[in-house]
């Protein structure tokens, strides 16, 4: 499951379903239901409840709830998952989007869907109404019962939804006050007013990355010098080892809110080349310096050209994908793909994403860090349940 960038960008991506589908921008939570369950009977509180479900509000979407059977409801949401709605809109992708929302679909096992159509730009024509229930069609035609769609030009208070499998409407309630967004909000998950927030976190500084590139050349030689004379005398390990400590306290003093020096910014980057050091934070995602660790990886993704954007982007990413936030490990790994479309784990990630990998599968990559961070003497810190 990914987030949505412009078709066009990058012609050489390798992974199953086309970046411009945007399959699958999931909330924040998505490994698990709420306990006690929140309870949605309404069309209009559904759709209020789906900024809560994504973590931020959607504009010119489709946003797709996969339902499986509940002993003591209707139905349960079990994912909730958001595509650019010009893009399955066009028939060219047509195929791409049946594909990916049918793999999320088996995956999840679903009993069916519902469906809500977000337009701004919507008109009462007879085009819109053929072009929507077209789509609904063509997922039905995938053996995906659809269960229930609407169309509302935003999702905001007061805004007025209608059915497309009838002649029915309402209301929507307040996204502020839905009782997802206060579930979500007293488990301390951020819900953002826009998909634009999420997008500035990892976009590109430009004159910042010019600063760095300037000292990363150096930097990069004084790793590998310094790691080739370690070698030498039989202590590559310990030179790794010190190399991974200095990341770990450049991460607690950026959670300081203390900023890092372009110099700081290009060792850095040099670090994350060593391939041991590299995936040994991997393992952080599954700490308690989780997030710490990717407030210094965005703004490692932001200060970096090419392939060291690439690699902080791809551990952004994981992170994210790994506490269930979809919609950010998306943009982050489509930043990471962007930089360096050839990277292995950003791939390998967007694709699983794209897929619906359920984000407790990579909780063994995670492991495999936390072991070579062992193996190098250093304990990343606590498992997080």
């Amino acid at each position: 499951m990914t987030s949505s960038t412009n078709p066009t960008r990058r012609a050489n991506r390798t992974a199953p379903f086309r970046r411009a589908l945007t399959c699958a921008e999931t909330g924040p939570g998505y490994r698990d239901l709420p306990t006690p369950a929140v309870r949605v009977d309404e069309p209009g509180d559904l759709i209020a409840a789906l900024p809560a479900m994504l973590g931020f509000v959607p504009e010119r979407s489709l946003v797709v709830a996969v339902l499986h059977p509940h002993p003591t409801a209707a139905a349960a949401i079990d994912a909730v998952v958001r595509f650019d709605l010009d893009a399955v809109t066009d028939p060219d992708h047509y195929e791409h989007f049946l594909g990916c929302l049918g793999s999320i679909c088996l995956r999840e096992q679903a009993s069916g869907v519902f469906a809500v159509f977000i337009d701004d730009r919507r008109r009462s024509s007879s085009a819109t109404a053929a072009r929507d229930h077209a789509l609904l069609a063509a997922i039905g035609t995938q053996g995906i019962e659809v269960r229930g769609a609407w169309a509302v030009r935003a999702v905001a208070a007061g805004a007025r939804y209608r059915s497309l499998l009838g002649t029915g409407g309402g209301l929507v309630a307040d996204p502020d006050s839905s009782m997802v967004s206060l579930s979500h909000v007293l488990d301390g998950r951020q819900i953002r007013r826009s998909r634009g927030e999420l997008t500035a976190l990892v976009e590109p500084d430009e004159q910042l990355c010019a600063r760095v590139r300037r000292k990363l050349g150096p930097a990069v030689a004084r790793y590998r010098g310094g790691l080739a004379t370690a070698e030498r005398v039989g202590e590559g390990a310990v030179f790794q080892r010190r190399a991974l400590e200095w990341v770990l306290w450049q991460i607690a003093d950026a959670a300081s809110g203390s900023p890092r020096a372009d110099r700081e910014f290009a060792r850095l980057a040099a670090t994350l080349r060593d391939r041991a050091v590299r995936d040994a934070l991997y393992g952080l995602a599954v700490t308690d310096h989780a997030e710490a660790a990717e407030g210094l990886w965005a703004q490692l993704a932001r200060a970096t050209p090419a392939g060291d954007r690439a690699e902080a982007a791809a551990l952004l990413g994981f992170s994210a994908y790994v506490r269930g936030d979809g919609p950010f490990a998306g943009i982050a790994l489509a930043a990471a793909v962007d930089a360096d479309g050839d990277h292995p784990m950003a791939v390998l990630l967007e694709t699983s994403l794209q897929s619906g990998l359920r984000p407790e599968r990579l909780r063994t990559l995670a492991d495999c860090g936390r072991q070579i961070a062992a193996d190098l003497g250093v304990d990343l810190g606590p498992v997080r349940p």
